[in-house]
């Protein structure tokens, strides 16, 4: 297997290349194989769920090989990878097959200077490469020997060089040794391996001290995010780099990294930082300051919930981050464009172009549409590529960036910067990759968006819109939302005219906050009407709403109150399912809890019976009927909260129920769970 792996690597030119294998659950990829990269590199990609935003993920599951030949492509389609690897590399993701089985995967590297496009040679060698890994682990599966992934991945050694006779050697070291500076090597690890006594009093200290060590391990003061980011940028591209550091108190030293397949060699020499900025700094943010980013947008964008907590956040985290002064988030719909938020432009100039058609002319429109980002430094870059654009917004320069999700564009991202502002490469890569973040948040956001549209539509709808007025009865209801999922939940009250002097009311609490609680309520409820409105007693206006919830057989359990009032004897009759018994507040300012034997939960027993109490309900009384969210919290002995309950309705004016009913709820919990409030009094 090692000599199939390291074979392909070999044929198709690559430098490197990892191999896994299928979970026997079907469900994610497992690293078992590694050549040209160090183990500790490829610990976060050690397993790969199929369902990850992953190359490998895509390229198992869709059964294609997946290339990328530069940064702002892998920024586009993978920014998480990109944000954590931004370095030039190219790399090819197919996955292993045999017999049309899926076996594994297979990824491969190219340096940084690799062309845009996968040669057909190379194609040819990944293709008939996978098709061998993919016999071999098939024959190991066959002989009951399957390659199964261990605790740490196999490293394959890379090619040994040619051995050098004891003259060579010598004449090496004399060849070193003349060369001003110093010379190091560092192995795919990054321990040293070898260095010359030059470079070893330039760095401060001791040949046998260092060899063995990392670098920035063994020398404190060279443990600073750019050095160790050098040389993986070296080590993942295999191209040269540089930088420059100071070693304590003022010795600047210039380090040039060489990679090839066994390592790095490191030239050494002194520096004067009077000669002008050190060129040790890569193009764009550095590691560290990307990392900042990323880990303050990746934590903020997980706790947005909506499209508009989106776009707070991303301007509250990349304006001042990335220096810019204003932005604006696009998406399209029905055909014209949309301005989803802004921030640092005015609402008369988003007006005017909020909801105009689509039109490629438009920047923000055809990054939208394409997918392709777009960088201008100065306003002529941007007439060039738009000519029909006005400078109205008094900016010096522009980033369009696509926001891409689930693979396609679903918006873009326009940043303006008020000073000119260059966009090299590594910076154009960086800010793609962001917008991938925010593009992948802010489908999450429209997605719940909509659905807790739907959501509160359906329960709107479920609910009644208004209540009936009743001569000689006063009413005020209440409801409020659950504060967590989508907002909706099964809590549902009514209020049902009877006849001539006869009123019905119902409260009621299905359990679950969702979309299916509300249409379970809504069936519920309107069981509820329709056995009351017949003429049924409050047991058999229960017993039928029961009878529903055994045959639907919806797995959710329901509560329910229902009183049935006379306003001419001024009496009630009450049964429960359940269900909290109401508050009853006498004329005298007394509360009591009327003691009705419970019932049980709808959808529980066929033939369950719901005892009734009869009670007056004089003129001046008023009786509360509530769902729990309004007394149950957590830590709180809901005899307690019932009996402050009590208290707040005992000091609150009977004559104002629309007040007393905002002061129940003001003092409830925090809701985490919904609430409904039904508050009836008789006025003659």
């Amino acid at each position: 297997m090692d000599t199939a792996f390291a074979a392909v690597v070999r044929e198709s030119g690559a430098f490197g290349g990892l191999l896994y294998v299928l979970a026997p659950d079907g469900n994610a990829l497992w690293l078992v194989t590694v050549a040209g990269a160090p183990y500790e590199m490829t610990v976060p990609w050690r397993r790969v769920a199929l369902t990850d935003p992953m190359p490998l993920a895509d390229a198992v599951r869709e059964r294609r090989l997946v290339w990328s030949g530069d940064r702002e492509q892998m920024a586009r389609h993978y920014p998480r990878l990109a944000l954590v690897l931004p370095y030039d590399f190219a790399f090819a993701a197919a996955p292993v097959t045999w017999g049309g089985t899926v076996r594994g995967g297979l990824i491969l590297l190219w340096p940084g200077d690799h062309p845009p496009q996968l040669g057909p040679d190379e194609r040819d060698a990944i293709e008939t490469g996978c098709r061998r890994l993919g016999g071999l682990l098939h024959e190991a599966a066959e002989r009951g020997d399957p390659l199964l992934p261990t605790d740490r991945p196999r490293i394959v050694p890379p090619p040994t060089g040619r051995a050098s006779s004891p003259g060579e050697a010598a004449a090496v070291s004399a060849f070193l040794d003349r060369l001003p500076g110093g010379s190091c090597a560092l192995d795919l690890n990054g321990r040293i391996t070898f260095i010359t006594p030059d470079a070893a009093e330039l760095l401060g200290s001791e040949v046998a001290e260092l060899v063995g060590a990392l670098p920035w391990e063994a020398l404190p003061w060279m443990d600073v995010p750019h050095v160790e980011d050098r040389y993986r940028a070296a080590l993942v591209s295999r191209l040269p780099q540089t930088f420059t550091v100071l070693r304590p108190p003022d010795a600047w030293l210039s380090f040039e990294l060489f990679p090839d397949s066994s390592g790095l060699s490191v030239r050494i020499t002194r520096s004067d930082p009077s000669d002008g900025a050190p060129a040790s700094q890569p193009a764009g943010p550095s590691r560290a300051t990307v990392l900042y980013h990323l880990m303050h947008l990746a934590s903020t964008l997980t706790e947005a919930v909506g499209v508009q907590d989106v776009v707070e956040q991303t301007a509250d985290q990349l304006l001042p981050a990335l220096g810019a002064q204003a932005m604006v988030l696009m998406t399209a719909e029905d055909g014209r464009l949309r301005i989803v938020g802004h921030r640092g432009y005015s609402d008369e100039l988003m007006g005017r172009f909020d909801t105009i058609p689509l039109s490629l002319d438009i920047p923000g429109v055809k990054v939208l549409t394409t997918g392709v980002p777009g960088f201008f430094a100065s306003f002529s870059d941007l007439v060039h590529a738009y000519p029909t654009t006005v400078h109205e917004d008094g900016m010096a320069s522009w980033a369009i960036l696509p926001l891409i999700a689930s693979g396609r564009p679903i918006g873009s991202l326009l940043l303006a910067y008020a000073r000119p502002h260059v966009f090299p490469s590594g910076e154009r890569a960086v800010l793609t990759s962001l917008a991938g973040l925010i593009g992948q948040a802010l489908d999450r956001a429209s997605l719940y968006d909509a659905k807790d549209h739907l959501a509160h539509r359906l329960q709107s709808a479920l609910l009644p819109h208004t209540l009936p007025e009743i001569h000689g009865l006063k009413v005020a209801a209440r409801y409020l939302p659950a504060a967590r999922g989508l907002g909706v939940g099964g809590d549902f009250y009514d209020l049902i005219r009877l006849d001539a002097h006869t009123v019905g009311a119902a409260i009621g609490d299905v359990q679950g906050h969702n979309v299916d609680a509300a249409a379970l309520m809504g069936q519920v409820r309107t069981a509820v009407h329709a056995h009351a409105t017949a003429g049924a007693s409050p047991h058999d206006v229960l017993a039928g709403a029961n009878r529903l919830l055994i045959d639907l057989d919806p797995g959710r359990f329901t509560s329910c109150a229902y009183v049935r009032f006379d306003l001419v004897t001024h009496r009630a009759c009450l049964a429960t399912a359940g269900h909290p018994a109401p508050l009853l507040r006498h004329a005298d300012g007394r509360v009591e809890l009327p003691r009705v034997p419970p019932g049980l939960l709808l959808g529980i027993e066929p033939d369950t019976r719901y005892p009734q109490l009869d009670f007056a309900l004089p003129r001046g009384s008023v009786l509360a009927l509530y769902t729990d969210g309004l007394v149950e919290a957590p830590g709180v002995d809901i005899d307690d909260a019932t009996a402050a309950l009590a208290g707040l309705i005992e000091h609150a004016d009977p004559d104002d129920l629309d007040t007393m009913a905002d002061i129940l709820v003001r003092h409830a919990p925090t809701p985490g769970d919904d609430i409904a409030l039904l508050l009836i009094s008789p006025s003659e």
